[in-house]
């Protein structure tokens, strides 16, 4: 059987080095494309630690079309993962034209080659932050299904999301692409060779890498963005999901996209574990996995943040026999053999 080949936008930042692995894993030719801007050739080398030798690869932007043009001339690409994203929530509302510039703009250039070269398969990196969550505001529980609303969303960030999954569907519409939209709730934790993570020089955007940064004394205090929202305890909840099973759910995406027999298809499914989390909580379970204490100072709230975010995740199940699998305590416990690595 042929060797299918593969295009990973972002390939060397932290979910996606794993979708490296996990495809080359399971016999598929990967080419990265990457700036570089979220991630670093460390990690490109981990690849290589894990696989035994390196994908190919090119540091390029995606607006750089005559760049990308050559990456689409040298291969015969079957289909996409596009995971390339600017995603701070705080940056966004600071710089939104950055946002819309880099985010829209990198996906339209993508897009067009895709067109231009025959590639209409893609697997595209959505988000929950696409679905219109001041509907469930007045709430005590809610689960976002595909079906439900998705505009109205909170800032820029969300916007770029909602907007792609926009033209993606008339993409689907319009010019025959096949597309499998993945709409993620917050994905986390590492490669069980404790070789590659989310581990960003700067101050990290996101909970978990900063209470492992704390836990080594890389930093010294974790900011939890405000104790009053109507949750739990007061601090806001959220889903999280280990990255090897986000990953491997992308593996039975393809399955599907391969036994498609016409063109211009697309599905959305929601990925997500089941189980939510407080920022306290996953304070107190860091603590447990780590033998370590987690400093943290209450901080003022972060514009465009919400109180709680989850959904339902059945279609996944239903349709391609998806769960997560991986428990909290083991997801710690791999992020911990990351830094101690």
């Amino acid at each position: 059987m042929k060797q299918k080949t593969i295009l990973i936008t972002w390939g060397i930042w932290y979910i996606w080095s794993h979708a490296v692995v996990a495809f080359e894993q399971a016999w598929y030719k990967t080419v990265i494309v990457d700036n570089l801007d979220n991630s670093c050739l460390s990690t490109y080398k981990n690849i290589g630690n894990i696989l035994w030798y390196k994908p190919d690869f090119y540091e390029i932007d995606l607006r750089d079309k005559d760049k990308l043009e050559d990456v689409f001339k040298k291969y015969k690409f079957d289909w996409v993962l596009h995971f390339a994203w600017l995603k701070a929530v705080w940056e966004s509302c600071e710089k939104p034209l950055h946002y819309f510039d880099n985010n829209i703009v990198w996906s339209l250039r993508l897009f067009e080659l895709m067109q231009d070269y025959g590639v209409k398969n893609i697997i595209f990196s959505s988000s929950a932050t696409v679905y219109d969550w001041i509907i469930y505001e007045n709430e005590t529980f809610s689960w976002a299904l595909e079906t439900d609303q998705t505009w109205n969303t909170s800032n820029p960030y969300w916007t770029t999301k909602f907007l792609l999954e926009t033209i993606l569907t008339d993409l689907s519409k319009f010019s025959w692409f096949n597309v499998i939209n993945l709409r993620y709730f917050n994905p986390v934790w590492a490669h069980n060779s404790g070789l590659i993570w989310e581990n960003p020089d700067w101050i990290p955007n996101n909970l978990l890498p900063f209470i492992m940064k704390v836990a080594t004394w890389e930093l010294p205090y974790l900011n939890v963005y405000w104790d009053d929202y109507e949750t739990i305890d007061g601090s806001w909840v959220r889903d999280y999901i280990d990255v090897v099973d986000l990953i491997d759910w992308h593996l039975k995406a393809y399955d599907l996209l391969e036994n498609l027999d016409f063109s211009g298809f697309i599905d959305t499914f929601n990925l997500w574990v089941g189980k939510w989390i407080s920022v306290f909580e996953m304070i107190e379970a860091s603590r447990k996995a780590t033998w370590k204490d987690i400093t943290f100072k209450i901080a003022p709230r972060r514009a465009g943040d919400l109180a709680s975010v989850y959904c339902n995740p059945s279609k996944a199940k239903h349709i391609l026999d998806w769960t997560a699998k991986t428990s909290l305590e083991d997801s710690l416990k791999n992020s911990w053999k990351f830094y101690n690595s």
